[in-house]
């Protein structure tokens, strides 16, 4: 290159590295295969880093109370830590319900499958970099080119230029750097003031926290006026064993000191005459029962009084409906299925148990627990859908203390549960609304020589059906009658006159039956699985047939020594255990699938199979 000056020189030298140099004295062509090498380089290195994972990870689900797993948050991403992670959550006490995924990888460890990802993408960059510094240095030498041949026809007037030009940069120079150091002083200032300001809400903060947590300290001290320290301790026990899993699912810090959470206008008052629909305030603080023909309107009535009942500041309700669908009971916790609503039931009973307990040593009365159950957002209700057909299919679930051979369930087991809900429920603020076809006791529970119970306890609501005179069916009439418990006397009521079915019971954005609810990918996947492939998931196959994994060969084993054919997951589930650990459907299904998949037996229906004849 021709220089101008020793300044020019001298300028471009320091300017450049000695690869650059190296790679200014090559020719054009050898340029440009340096360039298109380091490409295919920055190119090749991207693409091995882009594929693959770079770590191990390790998928985990979340058993929750009735031992279903969950392995995906809402928005459907898997549960996954590292290794490290896990390893340090374990330390700091991992909670016994997280497990590992057993449907991924190696008990939920699924290892990296780019361990060197890091470096490809470095050398990916390295490549691109290289070969945009050569592409940017021979630029830079082709305009220097053009520069020069064009200050080689007018030199002379360069010459004046170039240095009137080396006297206005050093000009510019000095200009500059006062400009820099004119900034990084500004700089300094706001970063102080930020610090200020950062210190000041820290300290604000620090202070709400304070204050808050003296004043949940005066609180509980004023709840605990006049205890002694060991009942002061009982208290605060009973207090975190009253805190169930039914419960926490919905309880939030806003939820329990909010003041419009409170059951406050809702306890039942006389029916006005000049109200005709007074009467469904009676039905929020008093166990209920609603019975009447087909076709009477007890599926509409009870979804309105259940609007009432949130409407009136009861956040939690739970449906037992053994048929019921997520998409008609939207807002509340739907219990669907016999053995769920069996395992319900024994928790009601132990949580009514362990609230009397914690009422006796409180030192409370009445006034004050029912009170202390609504502040702290405790008060639910239970609604027994279809509670005719309940004796007929729900058993007694059995202990996880008890051993199989000896367990016997109790037939009087849902008689218990009704009477326990009849009488003592209102006073822990459990109120159970039941829907039946009749009020006689061998509809309800079969609970002969309650009659009189059932009169002293529970507001009825007889709902009047009317035979409709075109299609001779039975139809909802709008007419009723109502009995408050004690009282032998029935009043006449008209019925809330509803123009479609109550479906969601969310009070911020409700949905109506006529508006058409959104389905899922999960939902269409099941609906497939149910009514087209029974069964048959979508990529289970056995890569190595007649191979069982040790749970699924032990499932295997247990279904041939119990001579069964044709195997129900729902009804042995309870029976199968291995070492004290029972286990939950879906963790059974994975192990029924394996089955089938080694050709050891066939599906027949959902969660059914049954085994083959020839055993190996």
């Amino acid at each position: 290159m021709n220089y101008l000056s020793e300044k020019h020189k001298q300028l471009s030298e320091s300017q450049q590295s000695g690869l650059m140099l190296w790679f200014g004295r090559l020719p054009m062509d050898k340029k440009a295969v340096a360039i298109g090498l380091s490409l295919t380089v920055g190119i090749g290195s991207a693409a091995m880093a882009w594929k693959g994972e770079s770590s191990d990870r390790i998928y985990f689900c979340v058993r929750t109370p009735q031992s279903y797993l969950i392995c995906q948050d809402k928005n459907n991403r898997p549960f996954r830590l590292t290794p490290y992670y896990w390893e340090k959550w374990k330390q700091e006490g991992m909670p016994r319900q997280i497990v590992r995924n057993p449907a991924m990888g190696v008990n939920g460890l699924v290892k990296a499958t780019n361990p060197y990802k890091p470096s490809w993408a470095f050398g990916g960059f390295l490549g691109f970099a290289l070969a945009g510094w050569m592409l940017r240095h021979c630029q830079d030498e082709e305009q220097q080119r053009s520069v020069f041949e064009d200050i080689a026809q007018k030199r002379d007037a360069a010459k004046a230029e170039m240095a009137a030009r080396s006297e206005l940069l050093e000009s510019y120079r000095d200009v500059a750097i006062a400009e820099v150091q004119l900034q990084a002083d500004l700089d300094l200032i706001a970063n102080d003031r930020t610090v200020d300001i950062q210190k000041a809400e820290i300290y604000a903060h620090t202070e709400i926290e304070v204050t808050q947590m003296e004043a949940t300290d005066a609180i509980f001290e004023a709840q605990t006026a006049g205890m002694t320290e060991q009942q002061k301790a009982e208290y605060i026990k009973q207090l975190r064993e009253m805190k169930t899993p039914y419960l926490q699912g919905s309880q939030t810090l806003a939820g329990t000191i909010d003041p419009n959470d409170k059951v406050t206008g809702s306890e039942p008052g006389a029916i006005a005459p000049t109200d005709k629909y007074r009467w469904i305030n009676n039905t929020i603080g008093y166990p209920t029962l609603i019975f009447g023909g087909m076709g009477a309107g007890k599926s509409w009535t009870t979804r309105e009084i259940i609007w009432h009942k949130r409407s009136a500041g009861w956040n939690q309700i739970f449906v037992l409906d053994p048929h019921g669908t997520e998409v008609e009971w939207r807002g509340v916790n739907l219990i669907t299925g016999y053995k769920e609503i069996a395992d319900f039931m024994q928790w009601y009973m132990a949580q009514m148990r362990r609230r009397y307990k914690a009422y006796r040593e409180s030192g409370m009365v009445e006034e004050q627990w029912t009170q202390h159950l609504r502040d702290t957002n405790q008060h639910f209700c239970v609604v027994a859908e279809e509670f005719t057909t309940w004796t007929d299919n729900i058993i007694e679930p059995m202990p996880d203390d008890c051993e199989d051979e000896k367990w016997k369930p109790d037939p009087d087991f849902i008689g218990k549960w009704f009477r326990c809900a009849m009488t003592e429920s209102r006073k822990q603020l459990m109120i159970p609304l039941f829907v039946a076809h009749d009020r006689t006791m061998e509809i309800l529970a079969k609970a002969k020589g309650l009659s009189k119970l059932r009169d002293a306890a529970l507001l009825e609501v007889e709902l009047i059906a009317t035979i409709d005179p075109i299609t001779t069916e039975a139809k909802a009439s709008g007419q009723g009658k109502i009995k408050l418990p004690g009282h032998g006397q029935w009043i006449d009521i008209e019925l809330p006159k509803l123009d479609h079915k109550r479906i969601d019971f969310r009070l911020d954005k409700p949905l109506t039956s006529d508006e058409p609810p959104t389905i899922d990918k999960a939902t269409l996947e099941r609906i497939y699985e149910l009514e087209f492939n029974l069964g048959n998931k979508a990529g289970d196959t056995q890569d190595e047939p007649n191979k069982l994994s040790p749970m699924a060969q032990k499932l295997y084993e247990y279904l041939t020594r119990t001579e069964r054919i044709e195997a129900d997951v729902r009804e042995f589930k309870g029976n199968f255990k291995v070492a004290g650990e029972r286990f939950t459907v879906e963790q059974i299904k994975g192990w029924m699938y394996e089955i089938v998949g080694a050709g050891l037996a066939d599906w027949i229906a959902e969660g059914v199979i049954k085994l083959s004849q020839e055993k190996e």
